[in-house]
């Protein structure tokens, strides 16, 4: 019995002493454990809806009937198209006053591409900044960046857009005396070989200069694109209205939409007849390196 004592004895202890090591963990076990890599990119491209074409945007609900009855006189998919405004574009639109285009811009570029648009100070940028205010769903991919370029402010960073547009603002800045400021800004904010995309009331050729009345020779803003360094590219007679004689009282402001003139009603008829003014559609490049 004191034998076989012993002898468990020396067994515990030889166990005690010993080392347990554990297995260490193959490649293959590790590979198997390790979280899949995901390409958040392509996960978030397909989590995103379908890119709507211009006509779906232009039938959509959050168009109002007067925004739609307007596109007779604008021609929005066609003045898109020649200035090359499609998804995947980074656009710049200049005084959107309200929204008008912005409306049709933002879904068009809201997954493929950014718009930005230039708000002036004072009344002329609060009424975007007020609808943005009342439908942030709507407008929140839509930036915002300050059009000041009187006191030197650039349009966002340097050579950062393909594409700048403006719609029937040129009068307003000849009048404000910023004209050639803001087309320095445009020329510095766009990127080599980019599109500056205007269109604006045209005068009649040889007309002096009277921007008070909307009017502005379609010579007189080639002059001024060209002295900043853009290059006339094409220009369109999409959105040209022959009917439009240019001799009325208020000037533009005596047509639709604005018919702000004091004319009797036989006068407005007429006026109302005529449509929306004749306008000049250019597309200018920035010159590539």
């Amino acid at each position: 019995m004191r034998i076989f004592g012993v002898l468990m004895i020396a067994l515990l202890a030889s166990a005690c002493g010993s080392k347990v090591e554990s297995p260490e963990p193959s490649e293959s076990a590790g590979d198997e454990l390790a979280a899949p890599e995901v390409d958040v990119s392509e996960s978030e491209a397909e989590e995103a809806p379908p890119t709507p074409s211009i006509d779906e945007i232009l039938q959509g609900e959050h168009r109002s009937d007067e925004e739609r009855a307007r596109d007779a006189y604008r021609h929005p998919r066609e003045t898109l198209a020649f200035f090359g405004v499609e998804p995947g574009k980074d656009v710049l639109e200049l005084a959107p006053g309200g929204g008008w285009y912005t409306r049709i811009l933002a879904p068009l570029l809201r997954h493929e591409g950014s718009l930005t648009v230039g708000l002036p100070d004072g009344r002329y940028g609060d009424t975007f900044r007020k609808l943005a205010e009342e439908d942030p769903e709507f407008y929140g991919s839509v930036r915002t960046v300050r059009l000041a370029p009187q006191e030197g402010a650039p349009l966002g960073e340097p050579e950062s857009y393909d594409v700048a547009l403006t719609f029937r603002n040129i009068h307003g800045w000849i009048n404000a005396g910023i004209d050639e400021a803001v087309f320095t800004a445009v020329f510095n904010a766009l990127r080599p070989g980019g599109v500056f995309g205007v269109v604006q009331h045209r005068e009649v050729e040889g007309r002096e200069l009277d921007a008070s009345r909307g009017y502005v020779p379609e010579a007189y803003v080639i002059a001024l694109a060209e002295k900043v360094g853009f290059e006339l590219d094409e220009r369109s007679e999409i959105n040209a209205n022959p009917k439009d004689t240019k001799d009325h009282a208020s000037g533009v402001f005596s047509l639709p939409p604005a018919m702000r003139g004091d004319e009797p009603e036989e006068e407005k008829a007429r006026l109302a007849e005529i449509g929306e003014s004749d306008r000049m559609t250019l597309r200018f490049k920035k010159p590539a390196n």
